[in-house]
């Protein structure tokens, strides 16, 4: 919807049939230096003009080094489970035409069709915050879509390198399953949450699970790397839905599906929400200047005119200088129209619209950074536990990642209309 042109498309005269796309969490509509190539905040996934899909066929049990070398140079893809020095079991996968494939990782390499790197919450994702040691895989993922309708996306932990290999060594956790085929988990894990009610403002948060290199679903292992694995959860699959995340350990995907974008609101429908506020002319209570929020274009600047707001009563204001009480924090100050202390911050729109669950107008604001969007979209985020780190989880803002604070996580922000 966003970006014709931009991925491969199947036939000049046709729409291309879009399955879905992937939006990194912590990115206001861009990476803080422009989207280049592979590396972007959002990727849409489009029926290929030919299938690249692959399923299991033939299973090798190898007892020398040398022996598997010779299967994973063969050209095809597979899969080698290393059990001990003396046996690999070496699956091998064959040309699948009724799926599409696209891998997600860190690496640059061409099998990777999306390059994802460690998100830094706050938006301070810039060349100089480099993370020291990623700790997303460099072949994260796969996701295979069916190439007839109802076009189902399904995801796996792992993706096949530039040799089209997957290879899970002696010390990843992996075992023989009771029909005979091998599966596996790769070093920290793939995990998902599908929404209970789908991607709307009436869903609640599902139950994280970790997805293994052959698509079943499992409990959570104790922590990110732990060698043992969870319990198998047969009632649940590897097929994503729209709002289903994904969490590759440093960065958080969200997956929407083509019907859900469908029915999401477009970037130009939030710049003529931006618009309607502005054109209301809200007043600073105390210095009486008219606000105005920033064009989508200027998001990282904060303007003369920009909205500033306490964010423990949600009273907006421009910016000033008053307020300071020497017995708070620095960022503490005491609101001028009801004498509530709290942060005070500049606005900014959330201009992201994949992660809108409505249309509705921008009303609320996460804390304690400022984005502002639709209340049922802020009430949506502000209960949903991200995963942070190797075992913690925590509510945070979908357009810069930091972690959301206060009682509800969100304010609802009150403006006051021109005096004339």
């Amino acid at each position: 919807m966003f970006s014709p042109g931009q991925e491969e498309h199947c036939a000049p005269n046709k729409e291309p049939v879009k399955y879905g796309e992937l939006v990194v969490l912590g990115y206001n509509g861009a990476l803080p230096n422009g989207d280049r190539g592979r590396r972007k905040s959002r990727f849409a996934l489009y029926k290929r003009p030919k299938a690249n899909g692959v399923k299991p066929s033939t299973v090798h049990v190898i007892s020398t080094p040398q022996a598997s070398k010779a299967i994973s140079c063969k050209g095809q893809h597979s899969i080698s489970y290393t059990l001990s020095r003396n046996q690999t079991v070496v699956v091998e996968y064959t040309h699948d035409k009724d799926t599409d494939m696209f891998q997600v990782g860190r690496s640059t390499e061409s099998p990777i069709d999306f390059v994802v790197t460690d998100t830094i919450s706050g938006s301070q994702n810039n060349d100089e915050a480099q993370i020291t040691q990623s700790t997303i895989s460099r072949f994260a993922c796969r996701i295979v879509c069916d190439r007839n309708e109802p076009y189902t996306a399904r995801i796996f932990a792992a993706g096949f390198d530039s040799s089209k290999n997957i290879f899970l060594g002696e010390k990843a956790a992996k075992w023989k399953n009771p029909d005979g085929h091998m599966d596996g988990l790769t070093t920290n894990g793939v995990l998902v949450m599908h929404p209970r009610g789908g991607f709307t403002e009436e869903s609640q948060p599902g139950i994280w699970r970790e997805i293994s290199v052959c698509g079943d679903v499992y409990t959570l292992r104790e922590t990110r790397s732990a060698q043992q694995r969870g319990k198998l959860v047969e009632s649940e699959t590897n097929v994503l839905q729209d709002g289903s995340l994904i969490d590759l350990c440093g960065a958080t995907l969200l997956w929407r599906t083509a019907d859900g974008l469908f029915h999401t609101p477009t970037q130009k429908h939030i710049e003529a929400l931006r618009q309607e506020i502005n054109a209301a002319r809200p007043q600073c209570p105390v210095g009486l200047n008219t606000l105005a929020f920033p064009s989508i274009n200027r998001k990282e600047v904060v303007e003369e005119k920009q909205p500033w707001a306490y964010l423990s009563c949600g009273h907006v204001h421009g910016y000033h200088d008053w307020g300071h009480r020497s017995d708070t924090e620095a960022n503490e100050r005491e609101c001028p129209m009801c004498r509530t202390v709290g942060p005070y911050v500049p606005l900014w729109l959330g201009c992201e619209a994949g992660f809108y669950v409505d249309a509705g107008p921008p009303t609320h604001a996460f804390t304690p950074c400022g984005h502002v969007c639709s209340e049922k979209s802020a009430k949506y985020w502000s209960q949903i536990p991200l995963p942070h780190g190797t075992h913690a989880f925590h509510a945070a803002c979908p357009f810069c990642a930091t972690q959301l604070v206060g009682e509800q996580n969100c304010i609802k922000l009150i403006f006051q209309g021109p005096v004339d």
